[in-house]
């Protein structure tokens, strides 16, 4: 009732919801602005599978092996880690040359891993990547 004053429990309450609150929105930002895995760049080289299946001019998604590969000429190619910088999200799909985040939204040029939209605010890693005998190898050379 208005006037009245607020109940004990009323006030515990609304303190519970606040606090709550204040957690799940700590729980989308990270301090590393890399997201929460502890490596977002492959550690070991990784064998994506023939070179040709990326598109000149286009992109493609790795999503199991967290990468994304551009070719923009015939022969050449650029590798990103397809892992949100917002909160560690594999990106899930590519669309018009921007890969997008599934969980807050956030898109990234395929060609550059800028990002387009937030709420990320980092570029998506580079990759080194080379063919061998016609796969894909992204990650550290031997």
């Amino acid at each position: 009732m208005p006037g009245q004053p607020a109940t004990r429990r009323t006030v515990l309450k609304g303190a519970a919801l606040t606090g709550a609150a204040g957690l799940t929105t700590a729980a989308c930002s990270t301090d590393s602005k890399l997201g929460h895995a502890r490596t977002p760049t492959p550690t070991a080289p990784v064998d994506l599978g023939a070179a040709d299946a990326v598109p000149v001019g286009g992109a493609k998604l790795y999503r199991e092996q967290r990468l994304l590969v551009h070719c923009p000429a015939k022969g050449q190619y650029r590798a990103f880690s397809a892992q949100c910088t917002h909160a560690g999200c594999v990106l899930d799909k590519i669309e018009e040359n921007e890969g997008n985040c599934p969980c807050h939204r956030s898109r990234f040029d395929v060609t550059t891993g800028q990002v387009v939209k937030g709420p990320a605010t980092v570029p998506l890693p580079e990759v080194p990547v080379t063919v061998r005998n016609g796969n894909l190898v992204a990650g550290p050379q031997d």
